[in-house]
C-alpha cells in the first residue's frame, strides 16, 4: 500500500472503531478540531525508528496546535513480541531524551495481545488496528481531557466489557472495514 492508503486506513479505524465506539474517549475531539497527526516510517532498523520518534517529539514541541501524533509503521515490526521490545525501547530513549512526563506512549497493533489472553479474545481488539502505532499524546493533554471526564480509571474495564460483548467476529469485520477507501 502506498502511504496515501495506509493514512486513509488508519484514519477510518480512528473514526469508524476508536471514535465510533467511544474507546479512547478523549480521540473526537482531537480528530473534529483537526489535532492529530498521521506520521508515516519506513524504516526497519531500531536506532532509525527512535530517531523518528525522537524528531516527532520535536515537531511536536514546536507545533503545539498540535495534541498528538500516531507513528505508523509501514513494515518492520509485524512480529508482536518484536514491536513490544521496540515500544520498551522508544520509552527508554523518552525518558533519556528528557521527554518523560511531556509525552506518553500508547500502542496498537495487528497482533495485539493483552497478558493473560488469548489470541482471538475479544478484549485485545481494544489496542489492534491496521498497522503497527506508536500514539504519541502530550501528557498535558491527557491531564487536561481527565479533568473533565468521571472514573478515567474505568476506562480499559469499559473497553474490555465492550468488546466482549460485540464478539470477535464483529470486531474482526470492524478492524476490516477500516482498508476500505
Amino acid at each position: 500500500m502506498d502511504n496515501s492508503a495506509i493514512q486513509t486506513t488508519v484514519k477510518n479505524w480512528v473514526d469508524k472503531f476508536i471514535i465510533a465506539h467511544n474507546i479512547c474517549p478523549f480521540a473526537r475531539k482531537e480528530m473534529l478540531d483537526n489535532k492529530m497527526r498521521y506520521l508515516i516510517t519506513d524504516h526497519i532498523k531500531t536506532e532509525e525508528t527512535l530517531q523518528t520518534l525522537i524528531k516527532e517529539c520535536q515537531f511536536l514541541d514546536v507545533n503545539e496546535d498540535l495534541k498528538t501524533s500516531l507513528i505508523i509503521f509501514k513494515q518492520g515490526v509485524d512480529d508482536f513480541d518484536a514491536f513490544l521490545d521496540l515500544l520498551e525501547y522508544a520509552n527508554d530513549i523518552l525518558i533519556a531524551q528528557d521527554y518523560e512526563g511531556v509525552y506518553q506512549l500508547a500502542s496498537f497493533h495487528p497482533q495485539y495481545q493483552f497478558d493473560n489472553t488469548a489470541p482471538e479474545d475479544a478484549e485485545n481488539f481494544s489496542n489492534k488496528a491496521p498497522y503497527p502505532i506508536f500514539h504519541l499524546i502530550r501528557e498535558i493533554s491527557i491531564e487536561e481531557a481527565l479533568k473533565s471526564y468521571d472514573k478515567p480509571e474505568n476506562i480499559p474495564k469499559n473497553n474490555i466489557k465492550k468488546m466482549n460483548a460485540m464478539g470477535t467476529e464483529t470486531l474482526q469485520k470492524i478492524l476490516t472495514n477500516c482498508y476500505k477507501t
